[in-house]
């Protein structure tokens, strides 16, 4: 038996009963408070998030608005079409993430299972196109050319196919009026990503899971316009997924439609030509290499002078934005995006950089005359022009004797132009820069808007460049040490390339004499855009007014109610004087009369439609000559540009040209025929919006152009020929 007395054992058997009381009393105690701050304090913040989860939302996808051209033809708008879709969820909850479920899809689709399985795909920095770059939890669209047959199979075989269905649905469209692909200017959509939701969501356009967002073009530059509001309708479900009441929900908003000053007729003209243009290029040989010009690309731009509105823009090669639309497959992104096929998606009217050739020299004029030369004055057009040891030649030798700076636009005399470019570079001080030195010719040139965006309402625009002392310093210290390297690594060589490197190693800091020469020529490290040159020559001819240039003409809401005017603006003036741009100007006009145009525009109606031209070959270190041609009348500017095309008016010229006698229905007479004038002058005002608020288009019939003038004689041919340049 124990020795411990009854009343010690009760004591401590009291005490652990009462310590367990205290224990079982604390542990009520907070599981108490606990409820209390749930139930109580934050009952009704705990309550709305259980009730929030148990609400399911169904999205209905906004329509998206159409994009028209002035007349109100639609460059861009939906069909409707059956689309299989595959919703990755629950393809990832089966045993074989779906891998059966895509074969057998496959199978119903006459598709490979390879291609089903890339579509549903993630994009990463890993995975090539094709993949789905949207949303992981929206369904992903597998093909948006499913057949009613095909269709059919899926949705009575459902229980063979879970996760995928197919459904009627609004799609994009790119129709192609009269041919009129427009395909850099449209851009292209595809799905956002769940990135672009996060960073939207504050903002006072933010993206659904379901939404399609512009990439580029005027699907992206007015992307917030045409994308409108999906509607979203919100189902109470219980447990078991059992829908037992609607919630809120949010109307949707079909979105506005795009007018452009696109007219689809001279569109597809534009496109037309340039192709023509390339292809007849291609059938020449380039006399210094003895092998066809490659015309690899090009561009138009057809801009009207008042306004700097767009009337038509060209860049080729093209390509379908339809290949676009239910997800790009392998072979045609391939195509889109390889060396290749050289880089059809860029729109090389605006992203497009290229030496200017001759077409620069209004800009070395108008820098001339800053300067305090006289336009009218005597100017050497000697056949050459030394300095150094180093010989810069005129176009083909030639030699016009002591001529004005009209006359040297005309018969595009590059020495007169080597001349002043070298004076100048020397009063500044030449390789030792005075403090006060003018440098004119750069000046000019930037505000001219070279080296710097037009402003146009189209994404990724480049800026080309100006290659005066700042960018020479900028230049030299982002690429010294290769050239020091490539010096010093090849230091007994003398081939170009090592020469170059040498030379640019010490003194690629220092704007030389050579460099001003070619510059004042649009040679050397100078680079341009189609469009900057169109913003330029238009400037010219509506008296000074340097244009943002637009493409958006107007915004009209889905009910036809509300038109928001897309107003042209100004980013500045042309830093000439009334006088000297009106002696400019007829000068322009002499080339295309007298000087190196004329052989092009034999015929012209001058007397009615004053035409006025800038002819440009560019020279580019390992490739063949760019050829530029610069034109305007006191309605239109066209600018056109082939690479590694040949001359400026030998290559562009019979391009332009047929895109004048279209526009004001110039016959092969030289004729004036009004009724077959696609835009004798600028179309001012909007399509016809009717009371339901659709848009009246007018018929877009294709424009059959007139045939070559013929009208100049063999004699006059024979003399323009002998004068041309570019």
């Amino acid at each position: 038996m124990s020795n411990i007395p009854e009343t010690g054992r009760t004591s401590r058997v009291t005490i652990r009963l009462i310590a367990i009381q205290i224990l079982v009393f604390s542990l009520l105690f907070t599981l108490g408070g606990r409820l209390w701050y749930l139930q109580i304090r934050n009952g009704d913040e705990y309550a709305q998030e259980a009730k929030s989860n148990h609400v399911q939302q169904v999205v209905q996808p906004a329509v998206r608005g159409s994009i028209l051209d002035a007349r109100g033809v639609p460059l861009a708008d939906n069909e409707t079409r059956l689309v299989v879709s595959a919703n990755r969820t629950d393809l990832l909850k089966m045993k074989d993430d779906g891998k059966a479920v895509l074969a057998k899809l496959a199978d119903v689709l006459d598709m490979s299972p390879k291609d089903v399985a890339q579509k549903v795909r993630l994009c990463d920095s890993k995975t090539p196109q094709p993949c789905w770059n949207g949303s992981p939890y929206q369904p992903i669209p597998i093909t948006d050319e499913t057949t009613t047959q095909q269709a059919l199979q899926i949705r009575e075989r459902a229980e063979d196919f879970p996760g995928i269905t197919a459904e009627p649905t609004a799609v994009r469209r790119y129709p192609s009026p009269v041919k009129a692909n427009t395909a850099q200017v449209l851009g292209y959509l595809s799905p956002v990503t769940d990135e672009e939701i996060e960073e939207a969501k504050d903002t006072d356009s933010p993206f659904l899971r379901s939404d399609q967002i512009g990439r580029s073009g005027l699907e992206r530059a007015y992307d917030k316009y045409l994308r409108g509001n999906a509607g979203v309708t919100r189902y109470e479900v219980d447990n078991l997924g059992r829908v037992i009441g609607q919630t809120k929900s949010d109307k949707g908003k079909a979105g506005s439609s795009v007018v452009t000053s696109i007219d689809a007729r001279v569109q597809s003209l534009a496109e037309k030509e340039l192709d023509n243009a390339m292809k007849e290029a291609r059938k020449q040989v380039d006399r210094n290499t003895g092998r066809p010009y490659e015309a690899d690309a090009g561009a138009m731009v057809v801009m009207e002078a008042k306004t700097g509105r767009v009337v038509a823009m060209a860049s080729n090669p093209d390509y379908d934005p339809n290949a676009w639309v239910g997800g790009i497959d392998a072979k045609d992104y391939k195509r889109l995006t390889s060396k290749s096929s050289n880089y059809p998606l860029l729109n090389r009217a605006i992203q497009g950089q290229a030496a200017p050739g001759s077409i620069f020299k209004v800009i070395s004029t108008a820098a001339s005359l800053n300067a305090g030369y006289e336009f009218n004055g005597g100017y050497p057009c000697t056949s050459a022009y030394s300095i150094g040891g180093q010989v810069f030649k005129n176009f083909e030798s030639q030699s016009h004797g002591a001529i004005s700076l009209g006359r040297a636009l005309e018969v595009s005399c590059d020495t007169v132009f080597y001349r002043l470019a070298h004076e100048q570079w020397r009063k500044d001080g030449g390789l030792k820069p005075k403090k006060s030195a003018k440098d004119w010719f750069y000046k000019t040139a930037h505000q001219f808007g070279l080296g710097a965006e037009t402003g146009i309402d189209l994404p990724n625009e480049v800026k080309g460049r100006v290659p005066d002392r700042q960018w020479k310093k900028d230049f030299w210290k982002a690429n010294k040490d290769g050239w020091c390297a490539q010096a010093k690594k090849a230091k007994d060589k003398k081939d170009f390339d090592t020469v170059f490197a040498r030379e640019s190693c010490l003194e690629g800091f220092k704007l030389h004499a050579y460099d001003s020469i070619n510059y004042s020529i649009g040679q050397g490290d100078t680079l341009v855009t189609p469009i900057q040159m169109a913003t330029i020559y238009s400037a010219i001819a509506n008296g000074g007014t340097l244009y943002n240039p637009t493409v958006g003409k107007a915004v009209i809401s889905p009910d036809g109610k509300h038109v928001q005017d897309i107003k042209p603006k100004s980013h500045g003036k042309l830093p000439v004087s009334k006088k000297n741009l009106a002696l400019m100007d007829n000068a322009l006009a002499g080339v295309a009369t007298r000087g190196t145009a004329a052989w092009r525009f034999g015929g012209w109606p001058q007397d009615k439609i004053e035409m006025h031209a800038k002819t440009g070959t560019a020279e580019v270190y390992g490739k063949q000559t760019t050829s530029w041609f610069a034109t305007y009348t006191k309605d239109y500017a066209i600018v056109m540009t082939i690479s590694q095309g040949g001359t400026g008016s030998g290559a562009s010229g019979p391009a332009v040209r047929n895109i004048y006698n279209a526009l004001y229905g110039v016959d092969e007479k030289g004729g004036i025929d009004k009724k077959r004038a696609l835009l004798s002058k600028p179309q001012a005002s909007l399509p016809k919006i009717e009371k339901d608020g659709t848009i009246e288009a007018k018929p877009a019939e294709p424009y059959a152009p007139a045939k070559p003038s013929e009208s100049a004689t063999p004699v006059e041919l024979a003399a323009a020929l002998t004068r041309r340049r570019g």
